[in-house]
């Protein structure tokens, strides 16, 4: 898979790394992780763009997906693949 996919998360997330292994299992190789314990700014950007203040924050290409419960009922329902293939 050639989606790009963003991830906010922490370095101690357990909710994170199953997000990153959820996605990995649907062939996502492009994962990138924005640490906002170790940068203040990725912090500020991430509640910025998501209004959230808690990880993980997923998004697939430009499209907002929400944490580990979205990304896992996106999968549920079928829609994890389409929107993965369609970035």
């Amino acid at each position: 898979m050639t989606a790009s996919v963003l991830i906010y998360c922490t370095g101690v997330c357990p909710y994170s790394v199953m997000a990153e292994e959820l996605l990995k299992s649907k062939g996502v190789t492009k994962i990138e992780k924005a640490y906002i314990d170790r940068d203040p700014r990725k912090r500020d950007e991430m509640r910025q763009r998501t209004g959230k203040r808690t990880v993980p924050q997923i998004f697939i290409g430009e499209t907002y997906v929400g944490g580990l419960d979205d990304l896992s009922a996106l999968d549920d329902a079928g829609e994890l693949d389409r929107l993965i293939k369609a970035v």
